[in-house]
């Protein structure tokens, strides 16, 4: 086996689904909170969703040039929509039953404002955004 082969796809670890409680709210009939199912995406899904979420604009006082801003909010939406794998945030029942269109607006009416922000940061914790650079040095050690 040549050292290029582990990094063969198939030879690639595949990361797990994450369960989560995004809501105590959301009950079974066993009275226990539902789990939500949360998976990571890839860097080009990444990129694409940046992308869908950066426009150009002027830059004052310079005819003709422009620069990009990406629109912070909606790129955590569209993130967090893109990872949620249970509910099904794309269903039309689910979205007509909370009078929204899209999986991001969805979850922003779904969810408190609380509960939405403790999803973004899971969300943002399994696609690695937020591993502490102490936690690196130390498995880097290892």
């Amino acid at each position: 086996m040549s050292e290029l082969s582990m990094f063969f796809a198939e030879n690639a670890l595949k990361e797990e689904n994450v369960k989560f409680v995004a809501s105590k709210r959301f009950l079974k009939k066993s009275g226990k909170p539902v789990e939500w199912e949360l998976c990571c995406i890839s860097s080009k899904e990444d990129e694409d969703i940046r992308k869908a979420c950066t426009r150009k604009v002027p830059v004052p006082g310079r005819k003709g040039q422009f620069t990009t801003e990406t629109d912070g909010n909606m790129y955590l939406g569209k993130l967090a929509a893109k990872c949620v794998v249970y509910p099904e945030l794309n269903d039309a029942g689910l979205q007509n039953s909370y009078g929204v269109l899209g999986a991001d607006n969805l979850l922003k009416v779904m969810l408190k404002s609380g509960e939405y922000s403790d999803l973004i940061l899971k969300v943002q914790e399994i696609n690695g955004f937020n591993t502490d650079t102490e936690e690196l040095v130390e498995e880097a050690k290892n």
